[in-house]
């Protein structure tokens, strides 16, 4: 079976889950919005403000390791559903503590640019290294770490911890890691997600205000699609390299079992002795 037939094969058995993911997700996302308007005057009101955040993160890692688990093939070794959602909450941390540091650069891009500027000879200061091409190469390094190599580094981990919590695989993970066909994926993610949803609220808007909001309206719609769409296929695209690893030749495991002929083990006191050729005592013998 090729890559992209067990690809749309995963997504076939696993349309609960993808419904579940924009479904849910919107239901997530508007739930956060009425959030934001509760009022906090009374005991109750207060509670429920420190109870719905708790619920949703609860309901988010779910959705996210229930996802994941059906996209992949069951080796019949996994965790439970709750304990992989535990796993992954490690891993989500670890992304908004490498976004929070990308953060940081980013409000610093200006001034290293300036710096690296003031630094470079005459002659570079006007053409190569200006303000303005440092900036935007730093500015371009910083979208490739947040969008490709954060998430790509990252994905595959929380994939596997998802359905085996912390019993990981590292060889899968490095050989999904140096494969070819993975980073292809990421970054068509990243511009069908990131940078399209992003240029459809990028020019002005006109006409009517009915048709001004119609858009904004079908513009989030797509955007909405498309950011989900592609979240999904890069959780399958990991599954497929996953369980297709090495070329498919290890499955369940780095420690799966192979077949062997029976009775091709080494031999004991007890094993069958085959009897010998006749007449093999007088050739012996002749020899």
């Amino acid at each position: 079976m090729s890559y992209c037939k067990d690809l749309l094969r995963r997504l076939r058995l696993s349309l609960s889950w993808v419904a579940a993911q924009y479904v849910l997700t919107l239901g997530l996302v508007l739930i956060g919005l009425a959030w934001t308007r509760l009022p906090d005057k009374h005991v109750w009101q207060v509670a429920l403000t420190l109870l719905v955040p708790l619920l949703m993160a609860i309901s988010a890692l779910e959705l996210e390791a229930g996802t994941m688990r059906a996209l992949a093939d069951d080796d019949g070794r996994r965790v439970k559903l709750v304990f992989g959602a535990m796993a992954l909450l490690v891993w989500v941390a670890l992304f908004w503590a490498c976004w929070a540091v990308l953060d940081w650069c980013d409000d610093r891009i200006v001034l290293w640019a300036g710096y690296l500027n003031s630094k470079a000879s005459a002659g570079a200061r006007a053409t190569v290294f200006t303000y303005d091409h440092l900036q935007k190469w730093m500015t371009l390094a910083e979208w490739v770490l947040r969008w490709i190599i954060v998430p790509g580094k990252i994905v595959p981990y929380a994939v596997v911890s998802a359905q085996w919590g912390w019993r990981l695989p590292f060889r899968k993970i490095i050989r999904l890691l140096l494969n070819w066909r993975w980073w292809p994926v990421v970054v068509l993610a990243a511009l069908l997600g990131v940078v399209l949803p992003g240029h459809f609220f990028a020019g002005l808007p006109s006409g009517s205000v009915s048709h001004q909001i119609w858009a904004v309206v079908l513009k989030l719609v797509a955007s909405y699609i498309l950011i989900v769409g592609c979240w999904i296929l890069l959780l399958a695209w990991a599954a497929v390299l996953l369980d297709r690893s090495a070329g498919g030749a290890e499955r369940g495991g780095d420690d799966s079992l192979v077949p062997v002929p029976e009775g091709s083990g080494p031999l004991d006191e007890e094993a069958v002795r085959l009897p010998l050729p006749e007449g093999g005592g007088d050739a012996g013998g002749d020899a």
